[in-house]
């Protein structure tokens, strides 16, 4: 059988509709007994893996494929979500962030008779796979596996599994466990001692920190912040890094913005250098990080606070009153309630950041109708050999 498509999730498509995962369009496969495909026929675009677990590990989907087909894949994303509202701006050169870059992972912890095992789950599995050479987290991750296992022993069940979420920071690692197990007062002392013997920055258990030995920083632009644990982060610094630069180009010479779904400040810290900033967030904890982070700074201009849920009560029109532009970047829900309010209002500048190219091109879409113009778009490929893309855009309206 022939692969004619590839979907959006990373899935070779057959004729017939058949998905088959590590295929390329153009292949001819034969499927195995067990479900898995045999090439017959490879496309010029297929490499071979960079990482020996690709074939057990669920945790990346395109290793098989070359970064230039990869790239057009991604944008062919955002172009076609674009394109289903009549839409086909400009595009900039995709900025894709290398290997063992991912500064975030959540390793999968179970218990066995020899100790315990840390990895990440097979596709469409509860199978565990160790993935001690994994290319996708940064050295510190890879080098942390086993002191995860050892957590694991302490932290898991017999039988049950527990989620390691594991953070590198300025100043080491920053651990959350996520498990259904009990907290005693002695797992809660054993842990503090165990946080200190390992050199972890911070150690959370489910909604409770346990022990703070260093602020488990992370540098947004100019500015140091302790996001808390857990809360929304960048997945790479360099993806970070590229995001935040178009931001701040978009916005160049604004004298007052406006961060909308602001977080802990990934974007109003750095533009706070050259402009006064409105940072809204529905979480009061990531305001207070981004808020004690603006304190700590120097040379920067006013940062103010608003704990706002923008899905419920979006900023009116009147409310962008006074500010000249704004950088929106939501959840993968998108933000329609509040781009209808922003095409509404007098602001003339936009820069847009998703993670989501088809709530995007709605978004878009909408203040396109309102006049705005799509500049440029930029893919940002921070999730490498994933499906997931992130994208950020200029518009102005004249």
């Amino acid at each position: 059988m022939k692969i004619t498509a590839m979907t959006h999730l990373g899935l070779g498509r057959t004729e017939d509709g058949t998905l088959i995962p590590r295929t390329l369009p153009g292949e001819d496969v034969a499927l195995r007994d067990d479900g898995s495909a045999q090439i017959m026929t490879p496309s010029v675009d297929r490499v071979a893996p960079p990482c020996r677990h690709f074939k057990t590990c669920g945790g990346c989907a395109l290793q098989h494929a070359s970064d230039a087909y990869v790239a057009g894949f991604k944008q062919g994303i955002v172009e076609r979500a674009l394109s289903a509202h009549g839409l086909t701006p400009p595009f900039r050169t995709l900025h894709t962030s290398p290997p063992q870059s991912r500064r975030r992972a959540k390793f999968a912890g179970r218990r066995t008779k020899k100790g315990a095992m840390v990895g990440f789950h097979a596709r469409a599995s509860d199978v565990l796979v160790a993935v001690p050479d994994c290319q996708l987290v940064t050295p510190a991750l890879s080098a942390a596996i086993p002191m995860l296992e050892a957590l694991t022993v302490l932290a898991a069940s017999r039988r049950g599994e527990v989620a390691l979420t594991v953070t590198e920071s300025l100043n080491g690692l920053d651990v959350l466990i996520g498990t259904d197990q009990p907290l005693t007062d002695q797992l809660r002392l054993d842990l503090a001692v165990f946080a200190q013997n390992s050199g972890l920055a911070r150690l959370t258990w489910n909604d409770e920190t346990l022990v703070t030995i260093q602020s488990p920083a992370q540098s947004f632009g100019p500015v140091q912040v302790t996001p808390p644990p857990g809360s929304f982060l960048q997945a790479t610094a360099d993806g970070e890094g590229a995001l935040r630069d178009a931001v701040q180009e978009i916005l160049q010479g604004a004298d007052r913005i406006v961060d909308l779904f602001a977080g802990c400040g990934t974007f109003a810290l750095a533009l706070a250098t050259q402009a006064e900033v409105l940072a809204v967030e529905s979480e009061p904890e990531m305001l207070a990080a981004l808020d004690r982070g603006w304190r700590s700074a120097r040379g920067l201009k006013r940062v103010t606070t608003l704990t706002r849920d923008l899905f419920r009560r979006p900023l009116e029109p009147d409310e962008f009153n006074g500010f000249d532009a704004v950088v929106i970047d939501p959840p993968r829900a998108g933000a329609a309630a509040q781009v209808a309010t922003i095409a509404a209002s007098g602001i003339n500048r936009v820069a847009m950041v998703s993670c989501n190219p088809v709530t995007f091109g709605r978004d878009v879409a909408t203040l396109v109708a309102a006049g705005f113009v799509v500049d440029w778009v930029q893919v940002v490929d921070q999730f490498r050999w994933s499906p997931h893309a992130e994208v950020v855009a200029q518009l102005t309206r004249g």
